[in-house]
């Protein structure tokens, strides 16, 4: 768990990615990489995610790629079979974590009040989702709620964009932000992943940017 945390604490950024067709699995994995942020965080909302997870990370094996919006355990096992390195949930499922926990697979609920992150803390977790992150406050919800839980850190996800990324990542109780500014559901449907890639790279240099103030 330490080990993912860390490379997501690195990237600062991780594209959360809608996939309707397998076939652009690859070609996006290309562009992300090629942008400079080699990590994915692959919705299970569509019934290509996941074959785009296997896609995803059989021709790109250095790639980070995790399922996002996992809702029951037999979704943890499809994901993790595809290649998924960790799981993230919209919300806080303890069956899900519980289950992700006895097999020791990354677990990253989504947590939007003190009795959820309470949940969490009481089962280790160091690091929870914050979703949706604009619609519940923001940057002041995260900060009011983790005075209490110091060890507790946030990846928010949900309204976050290249304007606003810098106020989320100033907070230092914020490892990383989830966003899909720069990989819109339309670009990819209309094959653009050269606007991808580069949408990429510009959102790469603006967390360089951010950290070095």
């Amino acid at each position: 768990m330490n080990t993912v945390i860390e490379k997501i604490s690195k990237f600062g950024v991780v594209p959360v990615v809608v996939i309707e067709e397998s076939k652009d699995a690859a070609p996006l994995a290309k562009a992300l990489v090629e942008g400079g942020l080699p990590c994915a965080e692959v919705t299970f909302r569509t019934d290509a995610a996941e074959d785009a997870i296997k896609i995803m990370t059989s021709e790109y094996p250095d790639m980070f790629v995790g399922a996002g919006t996992v809702l029951t355990v037999e979704q943890v096992d499809r994901a993790i079979a595809a290649g998924a390195k960790f799981i993230v949930s919209p919300g806080f499922d303890p069956e899900i974590v519980d289950y992700c926990l006895s097999r020791e697979i990354p677990v990253f609920p989504g947590c939007i009040t003190p009795s959820e992150v309470a949940q969490a803390v009481k089962r280790g977790l160091k690091v929870v989702k914050f979703f949706p992150a604009e619609q519940f406050g923001g940057v002041a919800t995260i900060k009011a709620m983790a005075a209490p839980y110091v060890g507790l850190k946030f990846m928010p996800t949900g309204g976050i964009h290249a304007k606003n990324l810098e106020s989320y990542l100033s907070c230092d109780k914020i490892i990383a932000c989830g966003g899909s500014w720069m990989v819109k559901g339309d670009f990819i449907k209309a094959g653009k992943f050269e606007e991808i890639r580069v949408m990429t790279e510009e959102a790469v240099k603006l967390v360089e940017e951010i950290r070095k103030k």
